[in-house]
């Protein structure tokens, strides 16, 4: 039941996406960390405090996703089973960004095949937290390409890493752990030193996720007649040509199957961030990397789903 509860899951979000009218919980937990965050702030002033306040938040957040999901589980699973099951594939469901992900890229894409520059850059500012008012048209590519290979990671391969670790609420904290980074993670004036604990701790929970996507991401390339070894060559160099310790593991490796550099300086809420350039230059980004990228994305995350799967299976067994 539990891996029947997992393919189903899988089916789901590669068929209907993340529709906006439906509920969803990292919704709810976005509206969480927007109350607390508000609390945190009026009752914290100095930079130490906003630390001590910031870490507080995180334990609100993320202690309340776990204890909610568990307990509406656990409730589910006691009124009927098969209650509990489709409670189980809807929780695993919300949980996986692979069709929104791809959607939202394939939206830049039109925008750059057949619409203006503007509204390419219009349909890139809804996935990404860089400026882009001034990108041209290869820094859009290259920008869709970075959040592609880069949301593979937290978008299902680790969701998929901390379910079967700890079945939906693990993987519902997980959720809540990213939203947190996603909201309060940045390095600016704003959010240094709220954001500290997210930040630092979202780096924890991805960091074996990440590092496996080096190799889930190079077996799809394989599978897709990409050049996988360029991929793990690229992705094992410049793993850590990035601030974050765990963002050039999947963004290097795809910058090695495609051939391109991605990386580089941005501006992130009016500063410059300098970033390094990840991969090498062999030749100018173009427009049809990016479903290239989302096949990448889209099979490797197939790979995590069977490979997660066997090892719960050979773990825990199928029950």
């Amino acid at each position: 039941m539990t891996l029947l509860a997992w393919v189903a899951a899988c089916l789901l979000d590669y068929r209907l996406g993340d529709p906006h009218h439906w509920p969803h919980p990292v919704r709810w937990i976005g509206n969480l960390i927007t109350f607390t965050q508000r609390i945190v702030r009026r009752c914290c002033k100095s930079d130490r405090a906003l630390r001590v306040g910031g870490g507080l938040l995180w334990l609100v957040v993320v202690g309340t996703a776990w204890l909610v999901s568990w307990g509406v589980l656990h409730i589910a699973n006691s009124v009927s089973p098969w209650l509990g099951w489709l409670v189980e594939v809807w929780m695993i469901y919300t949980l996986l960004a692979a069709r929104s992900l791809s959607d939202a890229a394939m939206e830049v894409y039109r925008a750059l095949q057949s619409g203006t520059l503007e509204q390419s850059r219009e349909k890139l500012s809804r996935i990404v937290g860089r400026d882009t008012s001034q990108l041209q048209r290869p820094q859009i590519i290259r920008a869709v390409v970075e959040t592609v290979a880069e949301n593979s990671v937290d978008g299902v391969i680790a969701p998929l890493f901390f379910l079967m670790l700890g079945g939906a609420p693990l993987a519902i904290a997980y959720k809540a752990i990213n939203t947190l980074d996603s909201m309060v993670g940045y390095k600016t004036e704003k959010y240094r030193a709220i954001g500290f604990v997210s930040a630092r701790l979202d780096d924890v929970a991805n960091f074996i996720p990440a590092r496996l996507s080096l190799l889930l991401l190079s077996v799809a390339a394989w599978l897709l007649r990409m050049d996988f070894r360029r991929a793990l060559r690229i992705g094992w160099r410049d793993r850590y040509q990035h601030s974050n310790p765990n963002c050039a593991w999947s963004e290097a490796t795809v910058a090695g199957a495609l051939g391109v550099r991605l990386g580089g300086p941005n501006v992130y809420f009016g500063e410059v961030v300098e970033k390094p350039w990840i991969g090498d230059a062999l030749r100018e980004p173009e427009t049809q990397d990016i479903p290239r990228a989302i096949r990448l994305m889209m099979l490797a995350s197939g790979l995590a789903l069977v490979l997660f799967a066997l090892l719960r299976w050979l773990t825990v067994g199928a029950a």
